[in-house]
């Protein structure tokens, strides 16, 4: 399995509208893709002051899952242009990781 993660910064007064885009359409957006191997996505909130910090977590199969979604140069951060708009900063790039123990309760 592999976790896919990525940071978006937004303003405080961003942050709602940024919330409500992942949700209604681009997590749709994403799942619309059928992508095999694609099990789902994570998001986190955290304010930092002036800066609302967003974190995503998708999980994939293997990393050829992650180049279906992402492309040849999978860590290249996807992100569209309405996101963009919203976000202050965000990083350029996603970080993958193996998963070795997903332990739930």
């Amino acid at each position: 399995m592999i976790s896919r993660i990525w940071h978006g910064y937004t303003t405080p007064a961003n942050a709602d509208a940024y919330e409500t885009l992942l949700r209604e359409e681009i997590f749709i957006w994403i799942a619309g893709k059928n992508i095999p191997g694609y099990h789902g996505i994570q998001l986190y909130r955290r304010e930092m002051g002036e800066e609302i910090e967003f974190i995503t977590l998708m999980w994939f199969n293997s990393l050829d899952d992650v180049r279906q979604f992402a492309g040849e140069d999978y860590e290249v951060a996807v992100v569209l242009p309405q996101a963009q708009a919203l976000l202050k900063r965000y990083d350029a790039r996603s970080q993958h990781y193996e998963v070795r123990v997903d332990l739930k309760a």
